[in-house]
């Protein structure tokens, strides 16, 4: 492949490329490439096998220190990968890979390693793309440079979600969920298991800066807090973090970090007696059992998180463990592994044993070996396959002649292929595969070792709300506890209380208020709490709406009971004084004003006793017509019936007077047809009041909220006061009229008690009327029932009560003679 000479500045570096007549010139240091085998296309890849690299004196032959093992299993996976692709007779039939893969240790060595790679040592091979780095700081580097020279770069391991960003890293792509999905399942698990308070402990780098800054961005979208965000750098004193931890109230704490932050977080911590803390892992760390320790266990046990899936690639397992540092080509760094795991040297030594290179890897514990799973390997395995695809797909189209980076980078867009282990592999428009982790679980097995145990998954192609499966038996939780630890801020609001957001404290430390009377939340956590409908009410919890008590004068409490037997005494009075006017109907006292009219009296206040009853009980139609036409027509005629006993008494007084014949005008016939008239009149304004908006019974919420009152509605206000107004004119009338009549002689008129009925009459009636508009509910009626009864009492002690003490107790003062005698005396 040749490039266009292009001078690039990056990280101080100076870098000239030219393939011109198959001449490379790298400036500054180069030998970084430790593995390699030629091909027709070559594939390149940059790792971190070593930490640190020393050169030895007198030829600087440099050999590797402090190896990292995980990287050195990804580097051979790629070898064993293009070897079985080169196997493989239907997947790039007669083309070769080869490879060369690349050693730098810290940041700057790494970019170094990779514009190395895009030198080459040699212009023989064409090289294709760029896998790796493990780190996405360095891969965000790296891109830099590729992306303008349109070389695709794909990585098995870079998660921070900003590489995502195709304006910046066009030619990024990787094989490893974005972080973005991982923190949206983690908000998930807290949001599956009610965890809505959590600690958060993040490091410096950009894996966990970048994850962090999405945590805090999402969470709110998800109902949760943080209580406290640890910003931890190795020389932070821990006292400070570990009090922070104790004090806090949140029981959940997320460790976003990785994996040599979260080893030395974990080894500085474990001196402290940190319990019931339910620990959430980040995928860099979460499956590492070689943070195991004795004093970490008690920390760690319960642990979650999400995790690459679980994958099986047939043949890799074994071929990662047949390590032959004497057969391995270019196997400085296999020999410095070798010679480290086994504490042996290959060369003669006084102080250590020579290596062999038939020691058996599993005989001994060392990290190299101690993987359990593929995880992230097959991720290594899928990205050499996806440029296999991708090259076979480009050399499939009539152009694929002469094929270059950028015409493989359209290919590598629209890669999609099943791989012998099932998996599909493809990538979405920001270079990224399908969402999908497995969520793992720390757990103490029989031997006390530690154990990653998968209890779920969470796969974003599934449906909405279906994302997160767990299983919720397999489950083991922190401190060896067989129920999830609680954290949260604030208990959720129960049923009959609403959440309330309080603006001094986090969204999650919610406040708990309990409904209004008349409403009620029948959820957990309500954020309103809704009206109850008219006829209901909110019970004392606050729950349920329950139908609101009606209440009405009823026969069966005091006052009704009360109200009642005062009617019956009055009709029994009435009864009794009717049945002693009749059995001395011919004596003088009873005569001496009209009979008739007494007796007719006395029938209307029965009727006017009896009409009370009809206020009591409960309101139907017919009760509301009957109990206010019943007490309008029997009261007016009472009162016609007192109104012509008055008149009957003036017009007997001037009918002593000579020459007067006024009696005879105002006869029995007169008399009888007055009190109908005056009657008729009642009767035409109540069936006009019926017939036009009658009285009806009516249910009254506006007095009581929590119940509802029983009433008659009185329908037309005209034909209400009508009744009354015309009572009042009349009583008003009658009292005027008894007035003047007073002063007559007490022996044949009963003037002066007309008059101190009509005036207790008149003064109850001018009192009803307040105390009816401002009572409220059942006190309405007991109201109008107290006037019925107090008036009718008083008509009939103040008129018939005296003539039955003279009838029963004086009866020698209830003859003509006497009554003759004493009208003599008071008119000589």
């Amino acid at each position: 492949m040749s490039f266009e000479p292009a001078v690039c500045y990056i990280h101080g570096l100076i870098i000239l490329t030219n393939c011109d007549n198959q001449t490379c010139t790298f400036i500054g240091k180069s030998g970084y490439l430790e593995f390699s085998q030629e091909g027709d296309f070559i594939l390149a890849g940059v790792f971190s096998i070593t930490s640190t690299r020393i050169y030895l004196y007198p030829d600087f032959t440099d050999i590797p220190q402090d190896i990292c093992s995980k990287e050195l299993r990804f580097a051979r996976t790629v070898i064993f990968t293009i070897a079985e692709i080169n196997r493989n007779p239907k997947l790039l039939p007669g083309i070769t890979l080869g490879y060369r893969l690349y050693n730098g240790c810290g940041s700057e060595n790494l970019i170094r390693a990779a514009i190395e790679a895009l030198n080459g040592e040699s212009c023989s091979g064409q090289m294709i793309g760029l896998l790796g780095h493990s780190s996405s700081g360095i891969s965000q580097y790296i891109n830099y440079i590729l992306s303008s020279l349109s070389v695709p770069h794909v990585s098995h391991l870079s998660t921070c979600a900003c590489l995502s960003n195709k304006k910046i890293y066009p030619t990024f792509f990787r094989t490893v969920p974005s972080d973005f999905f991982q923190v949206t399942g983690l908000l998930e698990l807290m949001k599956y298991f009610d965890w809505r308070w959590v600690g958060f402990v993040y490091s410096l780098e950009m894996y966990s800066l970048e994850g962090t800054e999405t945590f805090l961005k999402l969470s709110k979208q998800y109902s949760i807090c943080v209580e406290y965000l640890i910003k931890y750098t190795r020389t932070k004193r821990m006292d400070k973090i570990v009090e922070t931890l104790k004090s806090s109230t949140s029981n959940v704490i997320v460790l976003f970090m990785g994996l040599s932050y979260t080893e030395d977080f974990l080894s500085r911590i474990e001196d402290y007696s940190i319990t019931g803390k339910q620990f959430i892992g980040s995928e860099s760390w979460i499956t590492q059992t070689k943070l195991t320790s004795a004093e970490r266990m008690s920390i760690l046990q319960g642990a979650m998180g999400f995790a690459i899936p679980e994958a099986t690639v047939p043949g890799l397992g074994d071929y990662l463990l047949t390590l032959n540092p004497l057969e391995e080509p270019q196997s400085e760094i296999v020999k410095g592994v070798w010679a480290d795991i086994f504490g042996c040297t290959f060369t003669p030594s006084k102080t250590s044993a020579m290596c062999t290179g038939s020691e058996d890897l599993l005989s001994i514990p060392n990290n190299y070996a101690a993987f359990t799973d593929l995880r992230t390997e097959s991720n290594v395995y899928n990205a050499v396959y996806s440029f296999a695809y991708a090259l076979h797909s480009l050399l499939q189209c009539k152009n694929g002649l002469n094929p270059t980076t950028g015409k493989l980078l359209e290919h590598l867009h629209n890669v999609n292929f099943t791989t012998s282990t099932g998996d599909r592999v493809f990538f979405d428009k920001n270079g990224d595969p399908a969402s999908r982790y497995d969520l793992v679980n720390w757990q103490i097995g029989e031997n006390g070792s530690a154990e990653i145990v998968n209890i779920g998954v969470y796969d974003t192609s599934l449906p909405e709300g279906a994302n997160l499966q767990v299983l919720n038996s397999k489950i083991t939780w922190s401190g060896g506890n067989n129920k999830a630890v609680r954290s949260v801020c604030r208990e959720p609001c129960p049923p009959g209380t609403r959440k309330a957001i309080n603006k001094n404290r986090p969204v999650c430390c919610f406040d708990c208020l309990k409904c209004p009377e008349g409403t009620i939340s029948n959820q957990t956590d309500s954020l309103d709490c809704m009206a109850c409908p008219p006829e209901f009410w909110s019970n004392e919890n606050k729950v349920k709406c329950i139908s609101k008590p009606t209440e009405y004068l009823s026969y069966k409490e005091i006052m009704g009971t009360l109200l009642t037997i005062f009617s019956c005494i009055g009709v029994f009075l009435s009864l009794l004084v009717f049945i002693i006017f009749f059995t001395h109907k011919e004596t003088p006292i009873v005569r001496a004003n009209n009979s008739e009219l007494s007796f007719l009296l006395l029938f209307s206040l029965i009727l006017c006793f009896l009409c009370s009853l009809t206020f009591i009980g409960r309101p139907s139609e017919w009760s509301c017509m009957l109990r206010h036409t019943a007490f309008g027509i029997a009261f007016v005629l009472c009162i016609a019936c007192v109104l012509g006993k008055t008149m009957l008494v003036l017009l007997a007084f001037r009918a002593t007077l000579p020459g007067n014949n006024m009696m005879r005008r105002f006869g029995p016939l007169q008399q009888r047809l007055t009190v109908v008239m005056i009657t008729s009149v009642q009767v035409v304004i109540c069936t006009l009041w019926l017939s036009s908006n009658p009285p009806i019974p009516k249910k009254n919420m506006k007095y009581y909220k929590e119940k509802i009152i029983l009433e008659c509605a009185v329908g037309s206000a005209v034909g209400f006061w009508a009744v009354l107004g015309y009572i009042g004119c009349l009583a008003l009338l009658c009292f005027m009229l008894a007035f003047l009549a007073r002063k007559l002689p007490d022996s044949f008129n009963e003037a002066k008690l007309i008059t101190f009925s009509m005036l207790i009459f008149c003064a109850v009636w001018i009192t009803f009327i307040p105390a009816y508009v401002s009572s409220p509910g059942k006190f309405t009626v007991a109201v109008e029932i107290f006037a019925i009864l107090a008036s009718s009492f008083g008509l009939l002690i103040c008129i018939f009560v005296p003539k039955c003490y003279i009838i029963i107790f004086r009866p020698e003062q209830n003859s003509k003679k006497h009554v003759t005698a004493k009208v003599q005396t008071r008119t000589s």
